[in-house]
C-alpha cells in the first residue's frame, strides 16, 4: 500500500464517549484530569482505559506493561459505547506494543460499526497511525493528546481538533500564518505522514507501507539534531521510500537547533531535488499550536499559499 485514500471515520455528535488510551510513555495525572475538562467541555464523555497510569517498574519511561497498553487500544476500539479512540502523550513505547494489538478484532469490529472510528495522536503514534493505514485501511488524525502542553494552554490547537471531530466541513484548508515556500508549486494527492524518526525506524517492518508514492507528505520532529535529521532524510531517500511523493508539508522542528541556519538548509538539501512542492512551517506537531491534519486524505497542497486544502472533510 502507498498513499491511498483510506476509509474516514464518522464525525462525533454532542454526548459521545471518548476513550483515551496511553500507547506510549506515561502520563502526568493532572495533565490528564485537565484534558478531560476540555473534552467535557465541548459536551464528550471521556472515560479512561484501565493502564492509562500505569508506569513499568522496570522502565519508567513506559506507560506500563506493552501487553497491557495493546490491550487498552484494542478493547476501546472494541467497545461499541465508544466512538473515539484518543492518546493521552507520546514519549516512547507504541513500537513495542504495536505487534500485540488485536488487528483482527478491531477490523471485525469496524466492519460490524459499518465506519471506523477517530483516532487521534501524533509523535510517536505516528507508528499508530502508520498500522491503522496499512492494517486496517483507516484515516486517522494527526493531532493534540489529551495529556499535551499545546491541547491544555492553546486555543487555537483546541478548536482546530473540536472542529475537526464535531464540524469536519468547516476546517477543510489547513495553514498558520507561519507558513511559507521551501519549494514551489502545487500538488494533488492523499496525506501521509508525521514524526520523522517513527516513519524512519518503521522501514523494514512486517507491515511497513512501502513507499510515499502518490502521498501528501506531513513531516515534524521534536530534539533531533540536524544532523540525525538528515541520517533519517536519507534513509528514506536511500530506501526510495520517498520515491513518486506528489509534495511535502513540514511542521514544527522544536529542539533540533536553530531552524534558519541549520535545521532548515538540511531540510532544503535532502527535500529539495525531489523537485515537488514543499511547504514549512505549516503549523503541526510539538510546536505550541498544533493544528489537527486528517491522514489518508486526498486534498491539495498549495506552497505558494502555504495551505493543505482537503478535498473532503477529514470525517463523515
Amino acid at each position: 500500500m502507498n498513499a491511498v485514500e483510506l476509509s474516514r471515520p464518522a464525525r462525533l455528535r454532542p454526548g459521545a464517549r471518548i476513550a483515551i488510551v496511553a500507547p506510549s510513555g506515561p502520563v502526568p495525572e493532572e495533565r490528564l484530569e485537565a484534558g478531560l475538562d476540555i473534552l467535557r467541555g465541548w459536551d464528550l464523555d471521556p472515560v479512561v482505559m484501565p493502564h492509562v497510569l500505569d508506569r513499568r517498574r522496570e522502565f519508567r519511561y513506559l506507560a506500563g506493561d506493552d501487553a497491557d497498553r495493546a490491550r487498552d487500544l484494542t478493547e476501546a476500539w472494541c467497545d461499541p459505547s465508544v466512538a473515539a479512540v484518543m492518546c493521552a502523550r507520546g514519549g516512547y513505547g507504541v513500537q513495542r506494543m504495536v505487534d500485540l494489538v488485536d488487528w483482527a478484532a478491531m477490523r471485525a469490529a469496524t466492519a460490524a460499526y459499518g465506519r471506523p472510528k477517530p483516532f487521534i495522536g501524533y509523535s510517536d503514534v505516528t507508528a499508530l497511525h502508520e498500522a491503522f493505514a496499512a492494517r486496517m485501511g483507516v484515516a486517522t488524525l494527526h493531532g493534540p493528546m489529551t495529556a499535551t502542553v499545546a491541547f491544555l494552554k492553546d486555543g487555537p490547537t483546541q478548536e482546530s481538533l473540536r472542529a475537526t471531530l464535531l464540524a469536519p466541513e468547516t476546517v477543510r484548508t489547513l495553514g498558520l500564518p507561519t507558513a511559507r515556500t521551501l519549494v514551489p508549486g502545487r500538488a494533488r494527492g492523499v496525506t501521509l505522514g508525521g514524526c520523522l524518526a517513527l516513519l524512519g525506524t518503521d522501514l523494514g517492518t512486517p507491515h511497513a507501507r512501502p513507499s510515499a508514492r502518490g502521498g501528501l507528505l506531513v513531516l515534524e520532529d521534536v530534539g533531533e539534531e540536524a544532523y540525525r535529521i538528515d541520517r533519517f532524510l536519507t534513509q528514506l531517500l536511500r530506501s526510495g521510500w520517498l520515491d513518486g511523493v506528489a509534495g511535502i508539508a513540514l511542521g514544527s522542528w522544536v529542539e533540533c537547533g536553530p531552524y534558519e541556519s541549520e535545521i532548515r538548509p538540511v531540510l532544503l538539501d535532502r527535500l529539495g531535488p525531489l523537485g515537488v512542492p514543499v511547504v514549512e512551517e505549516l503549523g503541526f506537531g510539538h510546536a505550541a499550536t498544533a493544528l489537527t491534519v486528517p491522514l489518508g486524505v486526498p486534498g491539495v497542497l498549495d506552497a505558494d499559499a502555504g495551505t493543505l486544502t482537503l478535498d473532503v472533510p477529514a470525517l463523515v
